[in-house]
């Protein structure tokens, strides 16, 4: 699986990337069909959120999936959109009809 992340107007953080390859490379094998995924870290100053913002968008056979997720530090957020997008991917794996 290819993994792109990209900080958006924050600075990179090398503990946050390799934190995000672990979790997403250990999701790429139990889901061998997962093509690539999109890591996107953003700041948000509203003071509704917490402010630190994960945006994932897995590239997979059929539609894409996407989760978002808004907490107090990137790695809880990047924690929480995993999970997010771990139960999307059980329903499609669920829904996924196997070819003879």
């Amino acid at each position: 699986m290819e993994i792109r992340i990209q900080f958006v107007q924050v600075t990179k953080n090398e503990a946050v990337e390799s934190f995000a390859i672990r979790k997403l490379l250990k999701m790429a094998e139990k889901y061998e069909w997962l093509i690539k995924a999109d890591v996107f870290y953003k700041l948000e100053p509203d003071t509704k959120g917490k402010g630190k913002v994960c945006e994932i968008r897995l590239s997979l056979p059929g539609p894409r999936i996407f989760a978002i997720s808004d907490e107090e530090s990137f790695e809880a957020a990047t924690d929480e959109t995993i999970r997010d997008l771990e139960k999307q991917l059980q329903k499609r794996k669920s829904e996924m009809k196997p070819y003879l």
